[in-house]
C-alpha cells in the first residue's frame, strides 16, 4: 500500500512489474486531476492496471492512494470472496464502485496510512497486519465485483501502441535532440496522428514535449558541465536552440534560474539523486 501527494503538475512514463496487480484511486475529493494512459480518473474511480507501460499526467496537488496484490493471488482472492474471477478487471480499466463501498475502502486505506505514520510498530504484529490485509482485500474485491467498469475504445489501444513506440524511440536516444519529422518517419505515423496521441496521453503536442525534453537535456548538460572549459552558448546550441535570448527567458521560467547560474553550480550538485529523478520525467522512462 502507498499514499502519495505531489505538489507540482507532472508528466511521467514508466512500466509496471508483471508480477503485481495494481489498484489506484484519488485519496481526497479535492485532489488535482490525473489522466492515466488517456483515461481520466475521477474521485470514486478505481484504476486497475496490470503489466504494461504507462503515461500519467497529473495536475498540482495530486493525492493518490494505491495497493497491489501478486498477480497470481488476485484471481484466487476473487474466487474466494465472490465465487468467480473478475474478467473486467484483468485489463487496464476504470471501475466505479458504489459510493458506500468506495468510501469504506478509502477510509480503511487512510487509517492504515495513519497507523504507518504514527505507530508503525503495531503493523509489525503478525495478526494486526493479517487482519488489515484481509479486510482491505475483501473490500477491494467487492468494489471491483460490484462496480461498473469502463475501458478505452479500439482507437484508444491503437494510440496506446503509438505512444509506447514514441517513448521507446526517445529512450533509445537519451542524449540526442530529436525532431518531429525524423520521429514520425521512424514510427511510420503522420504528424497529425502523433499529435493526437500526445495530446491525449501527455496533455501537449509532440513539438512542445520534444522542446521540454531538449530543455531538460540542456539542464543536465549544464549541471554536468565544467564552467572553466565549456560555455552556455556551446551547450545550448549543441541541443538545437539558436535564439539564445528567447531560450534564456524560457529556461528561467521553467527552472527558476538562468543557464549560466546552472553551469556555475558546484560539480557535486549535479550528481545528487533528486536531480536525476527530476530529469527522468521528460528525458526518459522511470519504473
Amino acid at each position: 500500500m502507498q499514499r502519495f501527494r505531489l505538489n507540482l503538475p507532472q508528466v511521467s512514463a514508466g512500466a509496471l512489474s508483471s508480477d503485481r496487480k495494481v489498484f489506484s484511486f484519488l485519496s481526497d475529493s479535492s485532489s488535482g486531476k490525473v489522466r492515466h494512459c488517456g483515461l481520466d480518473v475521477s474521485s470514486g474511480d478505481i484504476l486497475v492496471t496490470g503489466f504494461d507501460a504507462y503515461h500519467v499526467r497529473s495536475e498540482a496537488d495530486l493525492r493518490l492512494a494505491s495497493l497491489s496484490l501478486p498477480a497470481d493471488e488476485f484471481p484466487v482472492a476473487c474466487k474466494a470472496i465472490v465465487g468467480h474471477e473478475i474478467s473486467e478487471a484483468q485489463n487496464r480499466c476504470l471501475v466505479r464502485p458504489s459510493p458506500a463501498l468506495m468510501s469504506r475502502l478509502s477510509q480503511l486505506h487512510k487509517a492504515i496510512g495513519q497507523l504507518a505514520h504514527d505507530t508503525p510498530d503495531i503493523l509489525e504484529l503478525p495478526e494486526v497486519a493479517r487482519a488489515l490485509e484481509q479486510h482491505t482485500i475483501h473490500l477491494l474485491v467487492r468494489c471491483l465485483a460490484e462496480g461498473v467498469s469502463r475501458k478505452g475504445s479500439k482507437g484508444f489501444y491503437r494510440h496506446d501502441a503509438i505512444i509506447a513506440q514514441f517513448e521507446e524511440f526517445l529512450a533509445a536516444h537519451p542524449d540526442q535532440p530529436l525532431y518531429i519529422t525524423e520521429i514520425c518517419g521512424a514510427l511510420g505515423v503522420s504528424e497529425r496522428t502523433l499529435r493526437a496521441c500526445c495530446e491525449e496521453r501527455l496533455g501537449m503536442g509532440p513539438i512542445r514535449y520534444l522542446t521540454l525534453r531538449r530543455m531538460h537535456l540542456v539542464r543536465r548538460a549544464l549541471l554536468r558541465g565544467d564552467p572553466s572549459s565549456e560555455t552556455v552558448t556551446t551547450i545550448v546550441t549543441d541541443h538545437g536552440f539558436w535564439e539564445l535570448g528567447r531560450f534564456s527567458v524560457a529556461y528561467r521560467s521553467l527552472f527558476g534560474e538562468t543557464p549560466s547560474q546552472t553551469l556555475r553550480r558546484p560539480a557535486r550538485y549535479s550528481s545528487l539523486p533528486f536531480i536525476e529523478a527530476a530529469e527522468a520525467t521528460l528525458i526518459g522512462r522511470s519504473s
